[in-house]
Formats: structure tokens, sequence, C-alpha cells
């Protein structure tokens, strides 16, 4: 399985974005996923999770009711919202599998997206 992420770009502080991590090469349907971050010169943390079903989804808690997780696994695609964008905001993003998916950690990730750019300008 492939994951390509996209929909990141250049947004206005206050906009949103949504991103999309999907799979090619066999399906995710039966995949916990997640999503993280990584700022320049900082440490990957974790943004956001979801269960195979899309029953049950994890956000860090600094970015509970601005960003939201879905999936559509007719699609083969996972769903960032973001909202209420923020300049602090601004990194790389990426999706990974997940073998769990509270609390989950980059280790538990297996297969990992490129990375897509998301830029906040104030």
């Amino acid at each position: 399985v492939l994951l390509l992420e996209s929909g990141g770009g250049l947004v206005q502080a206050g906009g949103s974005l949504r991103l999309s991590c999907t799979a090619s090469g066999g399906t995710i349907s039966n995949y916990g996923m997640g999503w993280f971050r990584q700022a320049p010169g900082k440490e990957r943390e974790f943004v956001a999770s979801i269960t195979a079903s899309g029953g049950n989804t994890y956000h860090a808690d600094s970015l509970k009711g601005r960003f939201t997780l879905s999936r559509d696994n007719s699609k083969n695609t996972v769903y960032l919202q973001m909202n209420n964008l923020k300049p602090e905001d601004t990194a790389e993003y990426s999706c990974a599998d997940a073998t769990a998916v509270m609390g989950l950690l980059t280790q538990q990730c297996d297969i990992w997206g490129q990375g897509t750019q998301v830029t906040i300008s104030s």
C-alpha cells in the first residue's frame, strides 16, 4: 500500500484547508490511520487518528475544535479538515497507517506518505 497526501498549500491565518490521504495498491479499510506533522527544527507530533471503521477519532488536545479527522473507506481516503488555521500550524503533514489508534506514536506506524506542506501566513 502506498499513501499519498494532498491538499496542502499556503493560506492566511484564520483560513481552512482539507488534507487528503489516499491509498493505492491496496485497501486501508482494515487499518487505523493517523496524521502527524513536523515543523522545521521540531519533533514530529501527533495530530489525529481514526479507527478502521471511522467510528472513533482521537485528536491532539491542542487541536481539538479546529481539526477534524474523517475517512471514506469506499474512496480509500482519510481526510483532515483544518479550520481557523494559525501560523504555528505551519508544518509538513504526513499520514500513516496506525497499528494502535489511541495515544498513537510514530513507532506504531509502518507505512508513511511523503507528506504535504502546510504554510500559514499571519
